[in-house]
């Protein structure tokens, strides 16, 4: 048996992680926020938010954060609310921290990295991302990652650590791009979404795709993420699955919106926040990003999608 992995938060994501690692011959331990869940799902061996599956003997289910004490720690809680968690559950020293989690923070707009190194100072902050949907996670459907670590030797720990027979790991040392693809993929499914629901046809989401790559390319390299990273798993690997499939709590969101729909707000949709704070950045750092911009704008009910159409379609004509 391996090293245990601890695992920060029991929704869908975090507990398909769980899952696989346990598979692959890890003793884990999953935390779930709410005590009355983690009892139940420790007693049941079920998963609220993936029926169907059934939690491995070696995966134990608890609410008391004293208790994980593992050397690797997956962080697979809400962007949003990822700051809060590690002010108030500080790991142990020399605690191996892995964000799970895909955005930028709101308030400070920090990608999960920056908020670890903010309230960890001492930690070697990692993130783990790329195209994956919990459910084929769970279900042990081979899926690849992204383990981005600024530290070579950490990396390849933790790459070995955390790989497993379905859940391939690809290293990088630049976790600024990683966690950018991953954060700003997410607004491109949420665009992408709204082409869809609005009827605006398959050319018009390929296109959007495209452009929106370029965005979220701009944006990256400006903030000093390596240019070939958003080239990868964690970069067009996830715009491709999030922007084309209704899985994708973002695109779905987006569909929704464009259909004429408000979706309910107790859904994670991690896209919201971040266009938020890509539209604030862009307008402080003077950065060409119309996408980005116009799904905010969207979002907030400043513009409707007819008016966002038009605009970017009438921007003045240019090279590729």
């Amino acid at each position: 048996m391996s090293a245990a992995i601890d695992v920060m938060g029991a929704g869908a994501f975090g507990s398909a992680l769980a899952i696989a690692l346990a598979r692959g011959g890890r003793e884990v331990r999953l935390w779930c926020r709410d005590p009355a869940q983690a009892a139940v799902m420790e007693r049941d061996r079920t998963v609220p938010r993936l029926p169907g599956v059934t939690l491995p003997e070696d995966i134990s289910v608890t609410s008391d954060a004293a208790k994980m004490t593992a050397p690797i720690r997956l962080l697979a809680v809400p962007m949003q609310a990822l700051g809060g968690h590690l002010a108030e559950h500080r790991p142990p020293p020399a605690t191996a921290l892995i964000a799970c989690c895909k955005g930028l923070d709101l308030a400070t707009r920090q990608g999960p990295t920056g908020l670890i190194a903010s309230h960890v100072p001492d930690a070697v902050p990692a993130v783990l991302t790329g195209p994956s949907f919990a459910a084929d996670i769970a279900r042990g459907l081979p899926t690849a990652l992204t383990l981005a670590c600024a530290e070579a030797t950490r990396a390849e720990a933790l790459q070995t650590a955390l790989s497993t027979e379905t859940l391939r790991l690809y290293r990088s040392a630049d976790p600024v791009g990683a966690e950018l693809g991953g954060a700003l993929k997410n607004v491109v499914a949420i665009a992408a979404g709204l082409v869809i629901g609005a009827g605006l046809g398959e050319s018009a989401r390929a296109a959007l795709m495209t452009r929106g790559y370029v965005e979220m390319q701009r944006l990256a390299q400006h903030l000093g993420a390596q240019p070939t990273t958003l080239a990868g798993l964690s970069g067009f690997g996830d715009m491709v699955l999030t922007a084309t499939s209704t899985q994708s709590r973002n695109f779905a969101f987006g569909q929704a919106l464009g259909a004429g729909h408000r979706p309910e707000d107790g859904i994670t949709v991690e896209g919201r926040a971040t266009a938020q704070a890509v539209a604030g950045i862009a307008a402080a750092e003077g950065l060409d990003m119309p996408i980005c911009t116009m799904v905010s704008a969207v979002i907030d009910e400043t513009l409707t999608i007819e008016q966002a159409m038009g605009a970017l379609m009438s921007r003045d004509l240019r090279e590729e």
